[in-house]
């Protein structure tokens, strides 16, 4: 018989005027661990009482039962004014020592990423969203209540600052730039150079060429860094993604995440738009649910959890 924990995705305000309440406690014992980040909304209402009755946009848009990792049912915990939205997992796979080695397979890893993601999603198209990080699994429902009340003024204030906003992300790239045009040969004779040194001429302004179109963009992306910022209610720079996980050979200079007002994002677009060219290729991705700016170390909290 499998031993299950509680799998936290996300939490939001609780919007049902009912702050105290709580579903039946059905603890589950066993070790746990934790590792480790635009669906178009549908009618704010309808969205908002899908998703604490534990429904909600499904993968068409519609409001079938909303499920996440390993297709469990996604549900409501109810406490101190917040709702945790959690799901059941089975300790053989997310208990402290299996999980270990799962986390090596990708594969694994980039499935039960993917039903995390769809689960926020969702909820951050019924209002302000605070997800919790990739493999956050409590042993029992008295733990998610207990971290509800211990930390519930640092829920509020990341709720309340995200609230009304979503995420925009850009990156931006070096191009390759075109080979420069080959030194001038000079004629043969006394003083002109040998065909190794010609070739060695050649090499060293290439590499200074190529160095030039290098450091201008990144002095570009720190200034479309600043644009951003100053329209952007917040910004953060994540680490440049190796070529391997952004799908391109060019240089990344700039990955960003930006907090943004909808109300600017015509704004915020142009203001992209100005610095697209002259050696870099910028891509704007989003609106997404605001991982970058809802993170919350939860792992001073060891009465609450395996963090």
């Amino acid at each position: 018989m499998s031993e299950y924990g509680i799998y936290l995705y996300a939490v939001t305000p609780d919007v049902s005027g009912n702050a105290t309440a709580g579903t039946t406690p059905d603890e589950a014992t066993g070790t746990t661990a934790g590792a480790g980040p635009g669906t178009r909304p549908e009618r704010a209402a309808d969205v908002s009482r899908d998703t604490r009755r534990g429904t909600g946009p499904g993968p068409g848009g519609g409001t079938a039962r909303l499920h996440g990792v390993l297709g469990g049912p996604v549900r409501p915990i109810r406490h101190a004014g917040l709702v945790a939205h959690v799901g059941e997992v089975p300790l053989d796979q997310f208990g402290e020592g299996p999980l270990r080695r799962l986390l090596e397979d990708l594969d694994w890893v980039e499935g039960v990423a993917r039903a995390h993601h769809h689960v926020v999603e969702a909820l951050a198209a019924a209002g302000p969203v605070a997800p919790v990080r990739l493999v956050t699994v409590y042993t029992g429902e008295d733990q998610i209540r207990d971290l509800l009340d211990r930390r519930r003024d640092d829920f509020a204030d990341l709720l309340a600052r995200v609230a009304g906003r979503h995420e925009w992300g850009v990156k931006a790239y070096v191009t390759r730039a075109a080979p420069p045009a080959p030194p001038a040969v000079p004629a043969s004779g006394r003083g002109s150079a040998s065909p190794g040194t010609a070739y060695l001429q050649r090499r060293k302004a290439s590499l200074r060429s190529r160095e030039d179109v290098w450091r201008a963009a990144a002095e570009r992306a720190e200034r479309l860094h600043a644009a951003l910022g100053e329209i952007a209610v917040a910004g953060r720079r994540h680490r440049p993604q190796d070529p391997q996980l952004s799908g391109r050979s060019d240089v990344m200079v700039l990955n960003g995440a930006y907090l943004v007002d909808p109300d600017r994002d015509g704004e915020f677009a142009a203001a992209l738009d100005a610095f697209r060219g002259e050696g870099m290729d910028v891509e704007l991705t989003g609106p997404w649910a605001p991982y970058s700016f809802t993170s919350l170390d939860l792992g001073s909290d060891r009465g609450g959890g395996t963090r």
